[in-house]
């Protein structure tokens, strides 16, 4: 497994990997027309490519080595709060999971976030999504709720979850 730091050149692989992703990890939870909303404005040429010009915010491909191909992505922001990094987006093809890339993702995460300072880590789940049991298996802990717009009359109703590392 590598990762690899990605570019304005990787934001069409980005959207393909979230897309396919996506469309498996949220059918059951959101409408079809929720997910379209979702997926065409968070994952604009230009909201990707606004965040690869901040300093710190970070996207990286995971890339699977034994096949030559790549398996998802990780997207977050170091100082999001102080002395806290938002993982913001972590995804996966279905047919990745499972062969623990999503592990192999978080501890890259842990070993980046250390390196910036930071202490904690934070993400929201959606409280359908099954990733929460994945989360709470790599030591994160949920530690507040929330429903928040998100605009065309739609709503994310997350979990906030956190792992605090020590140092």
């Amino acid at each position: 497994m590598k990762f690899i730091k990605a570019t304005e050149s990787d934001i069409p692989m980005i959207q393909d990997l979230a897309r396919r992703s996506w469309e498996n990890a949220y059918a059951e939870i959101l409408s079809n027309e929720q997910m379209e909303y979702m997926l065409t404005t968070m994952y604009s040429q230009e909201e990707i490519a606004d965040h690869l010009k901040k300093s710190n915010y970070h996207y990286f491909l995971i890339k699977d080595e034994a096949n030559d191909s790549f398996e998802g992505f990780i997207g977050y922001e170091n100082g999001y709060e102080e002395k806290t990094t938002k993982l913001h987006r972590i995804y996966l093809v279905p047919e990745s999971k499972g062969k623990g890339f999503g592990k192999g993702a978080l501890e890259f995460l842990n070993k980046k976030v250390g390196e910036s300072g930071d202490t904690r880590i934070i993400l929201n789940v959606n409280k359908h999504n099954s990733a929460r049991k994945f989360y709470e298996s790599q030591g994160y802990t949920v530690y507040d709720e929330g429903v928040f717009d998100i605009g065309n009359n739609y709503v994310m109703d997350d979990f906030l979850m956190e792992l605090l590392i020590h140092k």
